[in-house]
């Protein structure tokens, strides 16, 4: 755990994080003219959003480090896919019948009486259409008319609509990702894809929660649960199968334009044995290299289960990385807002990710200023070069943080590296390129700090150095066409004036 720092400490910090007198890269003619036009886009109290987002859809972005696949795919798609596996969509709860005796008996009705819809069906009606997009995403959450679910509860509630065909289509989901990457000039992207085999042991989950806060009992119980598995035959069949699948969901996607790689991860709503299992599952995947390069921990952060648990899945990640240290960890950590959880909960949950589970990279660190030892947070991610994942559109739509209550304040003034990433654009309808209009417009960074944050995506990768190399060179040679067509179209509109 960090010692903390007494308040004091952030006027140290923020001496600390000032600008070092050093010798600034030459700055392009091109590079210039981009700044500038920039510039004149955001200044003044209404920045000019139509043009922010032409200039952002064509400037290239890097990668998006925080991206989860099943909620990168819109509603469309998923909709699509209910017809490709001959399923159906009952249209009183808008969930997706799998039965196939129940598939059956309604497409022996005539078409009238059917309560269960194809997804061809569902698009040919306007209104069974839109009833089902609100439900599978936030679209028209602001124009509801009706009592509907809190805006949480109706975000982490899609993934239980579409469920039954997200992971069945991976092939053709990696596709569309893909090709929607490429329209907005986005060259790499770090999928949270899968979530890893995992078993029960009901035993395992009562001793691990009674041992929690003893360091040493619970470690003998991690070692012991830990060489079960590694004997379970089935067990280790079963995440060989599962890398073999993410390999061959994943093949033709690389290209000269576009890489991607693969997250595992496991879910913090189990019981401990299932989130354990699932964790050595995913840390044995990804030590096994190629396309899986990091781990880490999802599910909603404020609920009841997620809660009590959190320190017991800080302690197994440590644990873990002490049996594979060359595996890297991404965290879900501080995704919460005052009011969400007791005051007490919003203490030690990006400090713990730290400093217990040894995260290389924190997703979302929402609750920074509420943290116990923030002061200590900051310095350790600046020392460190630990990057926060940055997710403007899901914290404001998930939590209610947004603008001036967002903590991307804190990271940017005290020198803590940052990445803008999408969470899931499929589920809250939108893209990477809005998230730089949003960040742009809101906080009105310099277009150094924006190219910055886009160079930021590639040098937080987990990815070998070679590969790290080959994206940045590709991303230089984009860079320069991007400000040629910048600068010329400045130059065209001086002298049309």
């Amino acid at each position: 755990m960090h010692k903390y720092l007494p308040g004091s400490a952030l006027l140290a910090l923020a001496v600390v994080a000032s600008p070092v007198l050093a010798r600034a890269p030459s700055v392009t003619a091109n590079e210039a003219a981009t700044a500038r036009h920039y510039a004149s886009l955001i200044e003044g109290s209404t920045p000019r959003l139509s043009e922010l987002t032409m200039f952002f859809t064509q400037m290239p972005k890097g990668g998006d480090l925080h991206h989860h696949y099943s909620g990168a795919i819109y509603a469309e798609t998923y909709v699509d896919f209910v017809d490709k596996q001959g399923f159906c969509i009952d249209k009183t709860t808008y969930r997706i019948e799998t039965d196939k005796a129940t598939i059956a008996a309604q497409r022996a009705k005539p078409a009238a009486q059917r309560t269960c819809l194809s997804g061809a069906e569902v698009n040919a009606d306007e209104n069974t259409w839109r009833e089902l997009v609100k439900r599978w995403s936030n679209k028209d959450f602001s124009n509801h008319v009706a009592i509907q679910p809190a805006p949480d509860r109706l975000f982490f509630g899609t993934f239980g609509y579409f469920g039954p065909v997200a992971n069945d289509n991976l092939r053709e989901g990696l596709q569309e990702i893909k090709a929607r990457a490429i329209a907005e000039n986005v060259g790499y992207i770090e999928t949270m894809f899968l979530l890893s085999p995992f078993v029960a042991n009901p035993a395992f989950d009562t001793s691990t929660r009674a041992s929690v806060n003893d360091d040493a009992a619970l470690g003998a119980q991690l070692r012991a649960e830990l060489a079960a598995l590694d004997a379970n035959a089935a067990y280790n069949t079963s995440i060989d199968t599962f890398v073999a699948q993410i390999n061959a969901a994943s093949e033709g996607i690389d290209d000269e334009r576009f890489t991607m790689r693969y997250q595992n991860y496991t879910l913090r709503l189990l019981a401990p044995s299932q989130v354990f299992s699932a964790m050595v599952s995913s840390f044995k995947a990804a030590a096994k290299g190629g396309r899986i390069v990091g781990v880490n921990i999802v599910g909603q952060e404020s609920l009841h289960v997620s809660m009590r648990d959190y320190l017991l899945h800080m302690k197994m990640f440590r644990f873990l990385k002490t049996v594979y240290p060359d595996v890297k960890v991404a965290m879900h950590a501080g995704e919460l807002a005052l009011g969400e959880v007791p005051p007490e909960g919003l203490k030690f949950h990006i400090d713990s990710a730290l400093g217990i589970a040894g995260a290389d990279r924190i997703g979302h660190g929402l609750d920074l200023a509420h943290e116990a030892n923030a002061p200590a947070i900051i310095k350790t991610m600046r020392e460190k070069d630990i990057p926060v994942e940055i997710n403007l559109t899901s914290n404001a739509f998930i939590s209610g943080v947004a603008g001036a209550d967002h903590p991307i304040h804190l990271y940017r003034k005290y020198g803590v590296p940052y990445v803008i990433s999408t969470d899931d654009a499929g589920v809250t309808r939108h893209t990477l390129s809005h998230e730089y209009v949003q960040f742009a417009s809101q906080f009105k960074p310099a277009y150094a700090e924006i190219k910055k944050a886009s160079y930021n995506s590639i040098r937080y990768a987990f990815l070998p150095v070679a590969e790290k190399q080959r994206l940045k060179k590709q991303l230089d040679g984009r860079y320069v066409r991007f400000e040629a067509q910048v600068a010329a179209m400045a130059t065209q509109t001086a002298r049309a004036k």
